[in-house]
């Protein structure tokens, strides 16, 4: 599952240009992204992909919603200093939970494949839908009601079409096998089920 091939057959860029191109196709041409832009066993760029988005997203939060991550005393502020506490949290968000969190999510969605697709690609095609999947998410630490919501919602979108695409299955399919990784990453990691909530509650009262 952590094979890099530096190569790739989808001919995808590296560096940092490479990820910006694949975040503005994914988000706005992602039927033909997922299509050409996923390579068998090439996990490097959809990895780190992933880690990029989720260390916008915590830093996010740091800057604008520090609570979240530090508060009811969660994660112990070092050496008194925030600066360096946020540096920590981003370093073991980029080496440790973000890889821990895409690979962990990505063999649940191949266990969840295996019930709903017979002719499957391989794992390594399934951690790279789930990381470029991530896309919308880089909006989601925005302190607006709803915005974590749409992003989640979107997200999902890609994922199914994604898993589509890549597995050649039917979006039902993809979105029966795709729905419970979208909650946990979508939803729970990035916030989406409780924006939803406290949308509903604003809409509600």
């Amino acid at each position: 599952m952590t094979t890099w091939v530096e190569t790739p057959g989808g001919g995808r860029d590296r560096g940092p240009s490479g990820m910006v191109r694949a975040w503005v196709e994914v988000l706005v041409r992602p039927r033909r992204f997922f299509q050409n832009g996923v390579a068998p066993g090439d996990q490097a760029p959809g990895l780190s992909f992933a880690i990029a988005i989720a260390l916008i997203y915590v830093g996010g939060l740091l800057s604008t919603q520090p609570a979240r991550v530090l508060g009811d005393d969660r994660i112990p502020v070092l050496a008194d200093s925030v600066g360096l506490t946020a540096v920590f949290i981003g370093l073991v968000t980029a080496v440790v939970a973000a890889p821990a969190m895409l690979h962990l999510v990505s063999a649940i969605q191949t266990v969840l494949l295996m019930f709903t697709v017979d002719d499957r690609a391989g794992v390594s095609e399934t951690v790279q839908v789930v990381g470029y999947a991530t896309a919308p998410c880089v909006f989601a630490w925005l302190p607006i009601p709803g915005v974590a919501a749409v992003c989640g919602l979107y997200a999902t979108g890609l994922l199914i079409v994604g898993l589509a695409v890549v597995h050649r299955t039917t979006l039902l399919r993809a979105g029966l096998a795709g729905v419970l990784p979208a909650v946990l990453v979508f939803g729970v990691v990035f916030g989406g089920l409780v924006d939803a909530s406290a949308v509903a509650e604003l809409v509600a009262g």
